[in-house]
């Protein structure tokens, strides 16, 4: 009974985030085990953004750091050089742990491990039923060291614990089983010929599969790709960002743990320049798969061209429009614009960056946007009810400090926010910009911070058209009434997700990717399959048919 309540208090916490109410006092029950053995969120005041909430101590994280190595076949090793780099705390700057340094010779060894593993290893000969149980065993293990994974994740990425461990990892749980559901549902077609012949459509696995994930959801996006190449056969190597390089480590090991076989997933951390561009231009991976920015997107897809013309797929930056007619329920509207642009610390590639609000309503949601941003709970992503924790590092810090004046040095209006928060981290005040105009640095970039940018406007074409007149397509939001005007946007504007009247509804089904330059390919659903699968055609003489 107590796992079944635990269960419907995280959907129901899953529920009120993905639907953009404020899940800042959620009854969830605590993961955080006291010394006296019982179990509780750290209690603690919490204190708005713009006061001392980021100035109490730290809050000891309720979690031992495992493996720091590199996994290639199956073992954890050292680097080959022996280097190692420290991944830090973005809630204080400090180490947290040095991480095994990998770069082109432990990417070799381990493409290596990958490669012997699909071409003689049992993963691709076992039954397509054995590998789903695999999957499912895995699926069961991430549920069990649910507390520890998010909070390894907490400490090493800054997001809040509530949201690891109360929507991203039963998320990643769930698409597992997902995947594990496809294993034996992938099959071939017999089809008709205009002559004698039985014609078979084969999927094969497509071989070694090079992995890179990014830091604003490592646990989330090793899921994401693990899962499908797994379900189809193939072997991986995944490179793990530099910042984030803990969970993912934690994650291989629970998969050996549930069965897999040496060799079937080696992970990498390591540097972009080294390990990531040894991966994408091997000779012997086969494809690859990246998650970042467009531009380094756009070197992925260099290298692998300029090696084995491998193909890749790509999920990239965004600037997502969140279109807001007269119509709407304006407080309503307010909290999922707010929840779609400040989730994650804004550090979301398809976040609602360009909040675009008909001018009949524009100063009301102004002002209303900023009185919830200024009640916005800032402070130790560890403790209970705080909404927004630090930014991943200093780079990324400077950087949205660099957007923000850029904002008030281009005449936008700082409506609130703007400044830093603290001494110690990368904490950031939640910032709102009003009066922005299209052609600002803050409108056409990706800030990736918790940086909103409002703007009016007062035709339905006319925001269609502002709304698409971006190098991005990854997602939009729309927020009306009126079904006419939801029919009219969705197919309107050029964004691989529309949301209408929700935003960040990511089921384990729904494909996810982006138009323009916001990449090449879909990741979830049965999408993500075809990525990891090659189409054979079989032909074959029939003589003396009894039909054809």
């Amino acid at each position: 009974m107590a796992a079944a309540a635990t269960r419907r208090a995280a959907s129901s916490l899953v529920s009120r985030c993905l639907l953009g109410r404020p899940a800042a006092s959620p009854a969830v029950p605590s993961a955080f085990r006291r010394a006296d053995g019982t179990r509780g969120l750290v209690p603690g005041v919490l204190q708005r953004f713009g006061t001392a909430a980021v100035a109490e101590e730290p809050i000891s994280p309720p979690v031992k750091v495992g493996e720091t190595k590199l996994l290639i076949n199956g073992k954890f090793v050292d680097a080959v050089s022996g280097k190692t780099f420290p991944t830090l705390d973005p809630r204080t700057g400090e180490v947290i742990a040095h991480v095994a340094e990998g770069d082109a010779k432990d990417i070799d060894l381990a493409v290596a491990a990958a490669r012997k593993a699909f071409d003689e290893g049992p993963w691709p000969r076992m039954t397509a039923y054995e590998r789903s149980r695999i999957l499912l065993r895995f699926a069961d293990l991430i549920e069990k060291h649910n507390d520890d994974l998010a909070a390894l994740e907490t400490w090493d990425n800054g997001k809040t614990f509530e949201q690891a461990a109360h929507i991203e990892l039963p998320m990643i749980a769930r698409l597992m089983r997902y995947y594990a559901g496809w294993s034996d549902k992938i099959h071939g077609l017999v089809v008709p010929a205009d002559s004698p012949h039985h014609v078979q459509v084969l999927y094969e696995p497509i071989g070694v599969a090079g992995q890179i994930i990014p830091w604003n959801f490592p646990l989330l996006m090793f899921a994401w790709k693990v899962g499908p190449a797994l379900a189809s056969g193939n072997t991986v190597v995944l490179k793990t960002a530099e910042q984030t390089p803990l969970s993912a480590l934690y994650m291989a090991k629970l998969l050996h743990e549930a069965g897999l076989p040496e060799g079937v997933v080696n992970v990498v951390s390591g540097f972009g320049p080294t390990a990531g561009a040894a991966l994408a231009s091997h000779m012997d991976v086969d494809k690859v798969a990246f998650t970042g920015s467009t531009d380094t997107g756009k070197i992925i897809m260099e290298l692998s061209a300029r090696s084995n013309l491998k193909p890749v797929t790509l999920e990239l930056g965004g600037k997502s429009p969140f279109i807001i007619m007269d119509d709407a329920d304006i407080d309503h509207a307010v909290e999922l614009a707010h929840f779609a642009l400040f989730f994650n610390q804004g550090q979301c590639c398809c976040a609602g960056s360009r909040t675009f609000v008909h001018e009949r309503v524009y100063d009301e949601f102004v002002e209303k946007s900023k009185a919830r941003a200024l009640k916005r709970v800032v402070g130790d992503p560890f403790r209970k009810g705080v909404e927004q924790g630090p930014q991943i590092d200093d780079e990324q810090f400077n950087k949205i400090l660099r957007y923000i004046k850029s904002g008030v040095d281009s005449g936008a209006t700082l409506v609130t926010g703007g400044d830093k928060l603290g001494d110690k981290g990368y904490y950031i005040q939640p910032t709102i910009f009003s009066d922005v105009q299209d052609g600002m640095k803050i409108a056409q970039e990706e800030i990736f911070g918790p940086v909103q940018s409002i703007f009016k406007f007062n035709d339905l074409n006319e925001v269609i058209k502002r709304a698409n007149a971006s190098r991005y397509g990854l997602a939009a939001g729309v927020f009306t009434n009126n079904l006419g005007t939801a029919n009219t946007l969705t197919r309107a504007l050029r964004a691989g997700t529309v949301w209408v009247n929700c935003f960040d509804i990511f089921d384990a089904a729904i494909p996810f990717g982006g138009y323009k330059m916001s990449g090449i390919g879909r990741e979830k659903g049965i999408d993500s399959l075809k990525n990891y699968l090659q189409t054979k055609a079989v032909v074959t003489p029939i003589k003396n048919a009894a039909w054809l």
